[in-house]
């Protein structure tokens, strides 16, 4: 079993890796939940789990892990805006291993700031009043995470 990355990872994953990523923009009250794919390099916002037991939380992720066949999840790691990580990293961290322990999949932290600015910034700008943006903000806000991967590493296609 891979261990969890401490940070970003160096360098892409094996050629012969392909198939289904799933994300997560961690919280202690909710946490937004993204998919995406190497195949085709595009990630999609997918639901928010709003939940503060574990039980609950690990119970709808190992849904999550089944239903769409994941190889590996990714977890943004907070840090305040000069890089320095704060509880909420720590935190953030501790979900990660606890994903890693739990499932026994390869776990990459990614650098989340601004994610969840730039979701807010992106609902309002579409009309989403208020409340409603509560929660859609964090899925979309695993999207960038996931998307964010996605993009700094070139795709290389399956090996036959």
């Amino acid at each position: 079993m891979k261990p969890v990355v401490p940070d970003m990872p160096a360098s892409p994953p094996p050629p012969c890796q392909s198939g289904t990523l799933l994300a997560f923009d961690f919280g202690t009250r909710r946490i937004g939940v993204a998919v995406g794919d190497w195949e085709t390099r595009l990630a999609h916002p997918l639901e928010v789990i709003d939940a503060q037991d574990n039980a609950t939380r690990f119970h709808r992720i190992a849904a999550l892990i089944s239903e769409w066949r994941a190889l590996a999840l990714v977890v943004g790691l907070p840090r305040s805006m000069r890089g320095a990580e704060h509880e909420l990293s720590r935190r953030a961290r501790r979900f990660a291993n606890q994903l890693h322990g739990r499932f026994g999949l390869a776990v990459q932290l990614v650098d989340e700031r601004l994610t969840s600015f730039d979701a807010d910034l992106r609902l309002r700008e579409a009309g989403v009043k208020g409340g409603a943006r509560k929660g859609l903000d964090d899925a979309l806000a695993a999207q960038r995470i996931l998307q964010d991967l996605l993009d700094r590493h070139p795709h290389e296609p399956a090996q036959p």
